[in-house]
């Protein structure tokens, strides 16, 4: 299937070996044998190798997209790595990461499914379980939610509106963070929309194309755009919580296929959203000192900050940002045994920036990026979109 996807084989001639990419791989500080971006996808690309040729060193690439958006060229580094990455036959870990959606029905199908699983968890770390199907057992698994958001949904009291918008909460909200749907739906009401959810959505394909599940993800990705023109031909636009639901569903998802009808203007991230309307800004004083590290995915939607310029109009709040670089998550990426040490090197200026400035809360749309501050730092962070909904209180 890879050679049907031949956008992003054609920038390859755009690579001029400037090393850009190289320069702002978070990856290459923190692994001196890591070969880098122009190393592993442009070589591959062009040269087609003879037999199959498995680079160990594809695999410490995260798709954080740094290189991507270092590249003057508009070299399509981190999607020619993931179709790389595709032709490699896939571990079991490999199906169990790519798999979050999957594995959080089979759980909640189980009569106490979410508390077996935290029992599980813990007794896996013990006997070292997780350790064997290569998942690192220095972190906590994030789990689940005693009821997904959308179980939740039903019982939130809205006022019904001719401004309406369809939330996408992503595999992540909606499984392990229900709450932050929760205050999604608390702010889009407060500016006088009513949220609206469908279940026929699935998983953006942000884990599967990073796994190199390629098939799966083309099912979903047209699931999806059907969907995604459903509401468009109702004028109703679709709202997402997650940067990397939001640039898989805007822009990754055509690039990957190389097909346009993948790139939609019916697709926000949240506080894109929020910029685009006649925003309320009737907000309620919140005195705090909040710290803000701008996710990757965030930085290659091409967006802007809107949650800070949003959140900086809240009274009382000081808000700076981190500017520590990657956190070094990416995702799952953080949870292969191999490369728990060097996420942790990847994120450490940005656990140090914490520490050292000591804010009231740190904010980030990411949720792994969440969990690794959490695992560097013993801080729990929070989705701005926490800050926001108490402004409106």
């Amino acid at each position: 299937m890879i050679e049907q996807f031949l956008g992003a084989q054609k920038t390859i001639d755009g690579c001029t070996s400037c090393t850009a990419c190289m320069a702002a791989c978070p990856m290459m500080k923190a692994v001196p044998e890591y070969r880098g971006p122009k190393f592993i996808a442009v070589s591959h690309g062009r040269l087609h190798f003879s037999q199959d040729d498995v680079e160990k060193s594809l695999e410490y690439c995260s798709n954080c997209k740094s290189c991507d958006r270092a590249c003057p060229n508009g070299v399509s580094v981190s999607t020619l790595n993931m179709l790389q990455r595709a032709k490699f036959k896939h571990s079991p870990r490999d199906k169990i990461l790519a798999h979050v959606e999957d594995a959080a029905k089979k759980v909640r199908a189980i009569p106490f499914g979410t508390h077996a699983m935290k029992f599980s968890s813990s007794i896996g770390k013990i006997l070292g379980i997780s350790e064997k199907i290569g998942v690192t057992s220095k972190r906590n698994l994030p789990l689940y939610a005693k009821k997904s958001f959308y179980k939740i949904f039903p019982q939130i009291k809205q006022k019904k509106s001719s401004k309406q918008v369809v939330f996408f909460p992503g595999c992540y909200i909606k499984e392990n963070e229900p709450d932050i749907g929760l205050y999604f739906v608390r702010v889009m009401n407060a500016n006088g929309f009513e949220v609206l959810i469908d279940d026929k959505f699935k998983c953006c394909g942000s884990p599967l194309v990073a796994y190199g599940f390629l098939d799966e993800a083309r099912s979903n990705a047209e699931n999806n755009l059907s969907r995604i023109l459903y509401w468009q031909s109702k004028k109703i636009p679709v709202v997402s919580a997650c940067t990397s639901c939001s640039l898989m569903l805007k822009i990754e998802t055509a690039e990957i296929f190389n097909d346009d009808r993948f790139k939609t203007d019916n697709v926000f991230d949240a506080f894109e959203f929020l910029e685009s309307i006649e925003f309320n800004s009737n907000l309620s004083s919140v005195p705090k000192k909040i710290l803000y590290h701008v996710p990757c995915h965030l930085k290659s939607l091409e967006i802007g900050l809107p949650a800070k310029n949003i959140l900086k109009s809240i009274p009382d709040l000081k808000l700076e940002l981190a500017n520590a670089g990657c956190c070094g998550m990416s995702g799952s990426h953080g949870f292969k045994k191999e490369l728990y040490d060097v996420s942790m090197k990847i994120g450490s200026e940005l656990f140090e920036k914490i520490l050292s400035t000591n804010p009231d809360e740190v904010i980030c749309e990411c949720g792994p990026c969440r969990m690794q501050i959490k695992q560097g730092t013993n801080r729990d962070s929070i989705h701005p979109l926490q800050i926001l909904a108490q402004a409106y209180i």
